[in-house]
């Protein structure tokens, strides 16, 4: 197998596998979300701390749907944090 041919099998893999972010990635996650939700509710202040809180649920409950689900990391990319938040707390 060439090198070429080993790189393209690597990314289709990465491409076809389930998303399983960092615990970085889930922080920084996370951080996006409290963000939207602070966003929501104008910034008032006060809320820092309860947006942090559900956002956290709400990603902790997105990735387990993720996983579940098989969805793969290209496809969770394609849609984009904010857009799979918008949809999974409608």
């Amino acid at each position: 197998m060439s090198y070429s041919s080993a790189e393209s099998d690597r990314a289709a893999n990465q491409t076809q596998a389930p998303m399983a972010p960092s615990a970085a990635e889930r922080h920084a996650m996370i951080g996006v979300a409290a963000y939207y939700r602070a966003e929501r509710r104008g910034f008032a202040p006060g809320g820092a701390e309860a947006d942090w809180l559900e956002a956290e649920a709400d990603i902790d409950r997105l990735l387990t749907a993720i996983t579940r689900q098989g969805i793969s990391r290209a496809d969770y990319e394609g849609v984009g944090l904010r857009h799979a938040l918008r949809l999974w707390t409608q």
